[in-house]
C-alpha cells in the first residue's frame, strides 16, 4: 500500500473531493483525519471507513480558526502518533464579477481558500518537523493558471485565492525543504461537482473530451502524499484534461 504507516488531514473532507482523498488514502494504509465543518457528514465517513478496516477520525474544523488548526494536529498526533500528510482541500467557491463582488464576499473567499491554507500550514509544519518530513498537499486551481470568467465557473476573488495558493505552496516548499518538508499544489480543471450548466461546454472545450472526476484527483493527491513524489516539491500538478495547454 503507498501511504502504509502515514498519517494525514484532510481539510474539506467529508464530502466530494475531500472524501474521495480520504477514502482513498485509507484505501492505501493512511491513517485519516478527516477536518470538516459538516459534523454529520464527517461522522458517517469515519463510520464507513472503520467498517471497512481503515483507520479514521474525525475532528470539527473551521479553516479559518487558528486554534480550531491546532486542535485538529494535536488529534492527529495524540490518536496516530505523529502527522506525515497535510492535505489543504477546504474550498469555496465565487461566479460574481470584480464590480459584482462585495467587500464581505471577496474577505469570505480569501480567508477560506488563502488564510485557510496558510493556518493549515503554520499548523502542520512543527508537527511534520517533528516526524523528520512530510508532504503538504495545496488545492489550487486552473484559475491559478489563466484567467476565467463568471462564464466559465469562477472569479476574480476565487482566482485571487487559488493564485495565493499556488504561490504559498512554492514558498513553503523553499522554506522548509532542507527538513524534509515537501509541499506542491493540485490544479483541477472543471470536475463533477461543478455546476450542471458548465458540463457541455465544459467538455467541448476540453481535449480529453469529458470532465474530471473526484477520484481523477484523488489519484494526484495520493501520488503527491507518497513517497513516489520524494523528488517533487514547489509544483504544479495539472488536471484539467487539457484545458489550460490550449
Amino acid at each position: 500500500m503507498r501511504l502504509e504507516g502515514k498519517v494525514a488531514l484532510i481539510s474539506g473532507g467529508a464530502r466530494g473531493q475531500g472524501s474521495a482523498e480520504a477514502r482513498l488514502f485509507a484505501r492505501e494504509g493512511a491513517a485519516v483525519v478527516i477536518g470538516d465543518i459538516l459534523d454529520e457528514e464527517g461522522l458517517k465517513l469515519e463510520a464507513e471507513i472503520r467498517e471497512l478496516g481503515g483507520l479514521a477520525t474525525y475532528v470539527h474544523l473551521d479553516v479559518t480558526e487558528p486554534g480550531q488548526w491546532e486542535s485538529a494536529v494535536s488529534r492527529a498526533v495524540g490518536e496516530y502518533g505523529k502527522l506525515d500528510i497535510l492535505v489543504n482541500n477546504a474550498g469555496i467557491g465565487s461566479v460574481s464579477t470584480i464590480d459584482g463582488t462585495s467587500t464581505d464576499v471577496w474577505d469570505r473567499i480569501m480567508d477560506v481558500n488563502s488564510k485557510g491554507v496558510f493556518l493549515g500550514t503554520k499548523a502542520a509544519v512543527p508537527a511534520m518537523r517533528a516526524a523528520g518530513g512530510g508532504s503538504i498537499v495545496n488545492i489550487s486551481s486552473i484559475a491559478a493558471l489563466v484567467g476565467l470568467s463568471p462564464a466559465s465557473g469562477a472569479a476574480a476573488a476565487y482566482a485571487a485565492s487559488k493564485g495565493s495558493v499556488r504561490l504559498l505552496t512554492k514558498s513553503t516548499a523553499v522554506q522548509y525543504g532542507r527538513e524534509g518538508i515537501r509541499c506542491n499544489s493540485v490544479h483541477p480543471g472543471f470536475i463533477e461537482t461543478a455546476m450542471t450548466e458548465l458540463r457541455l461546454s465544459a467538455i467541448a472545450e476540453t481535449p480529453i473530451r469529458r470532465i474530471g472526476t473526484v477520484d481523477d484527483i484523488a489519484n494526484g493527491v495520493l501520488f503527491l502524499a507518497s513517497d513516489e513524489s520524494s523528488f517533487m516539491t514547489g509544483s504544479e500538478l495539472v488536471l484539467d484534461g487539457g484545458w489550460t495547454a490550449q
